[in-house]
């Protein structure tokens, strides 16, 4: 039983987690630019990007915000954006999304594809 929102991949990466109820003001009303990891719980390649993502968000904090949104516990986002693959990793800048990435990927590439962004 899951209590809070403390849920195994947030525990595991360390990032915070959106929902539907607090994506308009965490996400789209953020002063930096956003990267969502839409993510579950049963997705091995969401845990694997885990660490990558916890080391970027330390290091680029100043410059990039990094959160977590579960597709199962928030279909509304996920349908919104027409998120199909977990991970999806969307980049929102100013409210509106502006990158868009699907699967796994080293912290070297991740970084290269965010360069623009940053």
């Amino acid at each position: 039983m899951r209590t809070g929102r403390a849920d195994a991949v947030s525990l595991v990466s360390g990032l915070a987690e959106v929902t539907d109820d607090d994506f308009e003001r965490e996400v789209i009303g953020a002063d930096l630019p956003v990267l969502v990891q839409f993510t579950a719980d049963w997705c091995g390649p969401c845990r694997q990007l885990a660490p990558v993502l916890k080391d970027i968000a330390f290091e680029e904090g100043d410059r990039l915000k990094i959160v977590q949104l579960d597709v199962d516990r928030n279909p509304g986002t996920t349908v919104a954006y027409g998120v199909l693959s977990t991970p999806t990793l969307m980049v929102f800048r100013d409210g509106e999304p502006v990158r868009s990435m699907v699967g796994a990927r080293p912290k070297r590439r991740l970084l290269e594809e965010l360069a623009d962004v940053l």
